[in-house]
């Protein structure tokens, strides 16, 4: 099976230094990557490569990101904000945020419907609240009715994967979106992301810290550390048998729901010494 996104080489840095370090991966069709490692490892920048969102202070040195065969880093903005939303699509990390608050719910799940496939009011209405009910959400009429504000944190979230399932896009980056959640609901929204990404065949990006997630939803992972691929592979083997000591020092760190007697222990700072001079040799 051929990758929907091949990423080769990528390498990125700003006034400050490298931020990316020769970064490549692969995501085949209707596979769920994550990428994982501490604040500061390059995570969300690999995300907003991808989309084309990356701040003006972040510049590429080298790389390509082809999404099925195209280039992106060659694409005019133009022709990149063809792809956006509607072949490629954002759950972004904070719902309180990302959505309008001057606007209805249902009006903002319509724009899209009515500008990008060229639904008319009526149609896209029907098809907005059909999104609604696919993410579970009771009584969507009312829903579109509201405000964000007047919503919960998790309904807000069901909302964002709504939209951004709404115009079946080949490929969804999701970008640490359970970060603002409570544990209760951050268990549901995963398990509705998996649910919708399955149901659609959807290729998945998905950006976070927290391995007990990884384990959850995604069949792949790549650690990145500095901005540099420490490890990467199948979930289920590199959480039972991590190669690199980085992958199993981050193990050591991260708390086991199944083992709360276990103490957690920092990433040793010899080790973080070793990773320096590792990754300062991929500049």
């Amino acid at each position: 099976m051929s990758a929907v996104i091949d990423i080769r080489d990528l390498s990125a840095r700003s006034a400050a230094g490298p931020i990316l370090r020769g970064v490549s991966l692969s995501v085949k069709a209707g596979e769920a990557m994550a990428l994982v490692g501490e604040s500061g490892a390059g995570k969300s920048t690999i995300a907003k490569a991808v989309l084309g969102i990356l701040p003006p202070a972040i510049k590429i040195t080298s790389g390509s990101i082809l999404f099925e065969g195209t280039d992106l880093l060659s694409l005019p903005p133009s022709k990149l904000r063809e792809l956006l939303g509607v072949r490629i699509a954002l759950i972004p990390q904070d719902p309180q945020t990302s959505l309008n608050p001057s606007r209805r719910v249902g009006d903002q799940l319509m724009d899209g419907l009515r500008l990008r496939a060229g639904l008319d009011k009526a149609k896209a209405a029907s098809k907005a609240l059909g999104l609604l009910n696919d993410v579970h959400i009771r009584e969507p009429e009312r829903v579109m009715a509201r405000y964000p504000h007047e919503l919960s944190g998790g309904m807000r979230q069901r909302v964002l994967i709504a939209q951004a399932f709404s115009l079946n896009p080949h490929v969804i980056i999701a970008d640490e979106p359970t970060t603002a959640l409570d544990v209760t609901v951050q268990k549901q929204v995963l398990r509705l992301i998996r649910e919708m990404q399955r149901e659609h065949k959807t290729t998945l990006l998905f950006v976070t810290h927290d391995l007990g997630v990884v384990a959850q939803i995604c069949d792949r992972m790549t650690v990145l550390y500095g901005g540099a691929v420490m490890e990467q592979g199948d979930t289920a083997e590199i959480l039972a048998k991590p190669q690199h000591a980085y992958t199993r020092a981050l193990l050591a760190a991260s708390p086991r729901y199944d083992r709360p007697e276990q103490s957690l222990k920092p990433v040793p700072d010899e080790l973080i010494a070793e990773l320096q001079r590792e990754i300062s040799s991929r500049c």
